[in-house]
């Protein structure tokens, strides 16, 4: 279940964050054409670069996904969480920067604007700067479409960048930004349990109820600068 557009990036998004390919792996992407040469909706065709393969029995889901959480249909609970080091990273960000996302990202939320029912992921630079904003129903689909969106421009690695997303911190979305290497998280809702270990195994940042003026730190402080 995802909103239509951006589907390259959202194919590449999902392709790295899920521990799938490689960002360097990752070749050409493109719309698949029918027999009669037209662009087939909702299809997505994914190459890689020569000597790169996927062991896709590692990816098998023994259930049909029936939400947009991100985790459903993996098989194993175990198997939900992707492989992934700490994330080094000695980006460090000012605390005013940190409650200006929330405003500066609600101004680019065209789609949240018209129809009021969409999430927002965004990455900033470390002072402050928006580089990529994605929209989409389902918050990890938002994540995958701004990493994808950043792959395919040739800006990896993300180690210097902050995300932030409209929701909740929940598991999923911790865990895509670990597998992007991306070292802070910050989210206007809650963070859950799932999530917070997550990030602390992973040497990330990562801030919850960023909103109103204020917000948590669960993990990760350090990256936070007074002033």
């Amino acid at each position: 279940m995802r909103t239509p557009g951006d589907d390259l990036d959202l194919a590449a998004g999902f392709l790295v964050t899920e521990g799938i390919v490689a960002p360097d792996d990752l070749g050409a992407l493109a719309p698949c054409a029918g027999a009669d040469g037209r662009e087939l909706e909702n299809v997505v065709n994914a190459s890689l670069v020569e000597g790169a393969s996927i062991d896709f029995e590692r990816f098998r889901r023994t259930l049909p996904a029936s939400s947009s959480c991100g985790v459903c249909g993996k098989a194993t609970l175990d198997s939900i969480e992707v492989a992934a080091p700490p994330v080094a990273s000695a980006v460090r960000v000012a605390e005013t920067v940190l409650l200006g996302l929330p405003a500066r990202c609600r101004r680019d939320q065209e789609a949240f604007e018209a129809t009021g029912g969409l999430h927002a992921a965004a990455l900033f630079d470390a002072s402050g700067g928006l580089l990529d904003l994605r929209e989409d129903v389902g918050r990890h689909n938002a994540v995958d479409k701004v990493v994808g969106a950043a792959v395919r421009a040739g800006r990896y690695p993300l180690d210097d960048r902050v995300l932030f997303v409209s929701g909740r911190a929940g598991f999923e979305i911790v865990q895509k930004a670990r597998v992007a290497r991306i070292p802070v998280v910050a989210a206007v809702g809650a963070p859950s349990t799932l999530a917070v270990d997550c990030a602390s195994r992973g040497a990330m940042t990562l801030v919850g109820f960023l909103r109103d003026g204020g917000y948590n730190v669960y993990c990760g402080e350090e990256r936070i600068a007074a002033g």
